[in-house]
């Protein structure tokens, strides 16, 4: 019975052991934030800068405003079931010879590979 007991007693020392291990481990690693925005590295990537294109394509074939994509200048992403990006995009009023301004856009980029424009709006 005392061995028994022993064994017990080790086993369990050894799952407490274990247990303490695994947090410093994935401590390592960049913290997961399910749902949450984070920073997006390159606004360079073409991927970013053609999501930023079709925003503003969008957002001119509802308002009709003529307005001219320049480039994605700064941007966040969201995983969910598919991905949001939450991007800061600069375009040009009036065809390209009018006045450059910042907009925000937000777009959802499903599994699919489709899209849809949630919002465009200045960001001034």
């Amino acid at each position: 019975m005392r061995t028994l007991i022993s064994m017990l007693i080790v086993v369990a020392a050894a799952v407490v052991g274990l247990c303490s291990v695994a947090p410093a481990a994935s401590a390592r690693e960049e913290p997961q934030i399910v749902g949450g925005w984070k920073p997006i590295k390159n606004v360079n990537d073409p991927h970013i800068q053609e999501i930023g294109r079709w925003a503003v394509s969008e957002h001119v074939k509802q308002a009709s405003d003529g307005l001219v994509f320049s480039k994605v200048v700064s941007g966040e992403v969201q995983i969910v079931a598919g991905t949001n990006y939450r991007l800061v995009i600069q375009a040009t009023k009036g065809g390209g010879a009018g006045k450059s301004a910042t907009y925000g856009a937000v777009v959802y980029e499903k599994l699919d590979k489709t899209r849809q424009l949630l919002s465009f709006n200045p960001a001034n």
